[in-house]
C-alpha cells in the first residue's frame, strides 16, 4: 500500500513540475517571434539590413508563422512535440538569416 501511494505521490508530483516546462515550450516561441522582431526592426533602424534584406526576411517569418498557423489548425489550436521541434529549427535558421543580413558588408541605400 505504502509503495502504491508513492507512486502515486512521484507521479503527480512529476505532472505538476511538467506543466510550467511545457507552457514554456509554447512561451518560448511567442518570445523568439518578438525577440526576432526586434532585431530586424534594429537592423533596420541601425542601417544594418536594406529594404530588400528586410522584406526578405519579413516573407520568411510570415511564411512561418503561417505554417505554425496551419500546424495548429491540424491540432485543435495546440502544437504537437514534432511541431514544436520543426517550428524551433525553422526559428534558428530563421535567426541565423537575420545575422547574416545584419552583418553583410552592404550598405543600406
Amino acid at each position: 500500500m505504502k509503495t502504491t501511494l508513492k507512486s502515486i505521490l512521484l507521479c503527480a508530483t512529476t505532472a505538476a513540475l511538467m506543466l510550467p516546462a511545457m507552457a514554456q515550450t509554447s512561451q518560448s516561441i511567442n518570445e523568439r517571434k518578438e525577440n526576432q522582431q526586434d532585431r530586424i526592426a534594429n537592423g533596420v533602424q541601425s542601417g544594418e539590413l536594406t529594404a530588400k534584406e528586410t522584406q526578405h526576411i519579413e516573407k520568411k517569418e510570415a511564411d512561418l508563422n503561417q505554417e505554425e498557423r496551419d500546424m495548429r489548425k491540424l491540432d485543435n489550436g495546440h502544437l504537437t512535440a514534432a511541431d514544436k521541434a520543426t517550428l524551433n529549427q525553422q526559428q534558428n535558421q530563421l535567426s541565423k538569416d537575420i545575422y547574416k543580413q545584419k552583418h553583410d558588408a552592404q550598405i543600406a541605400k
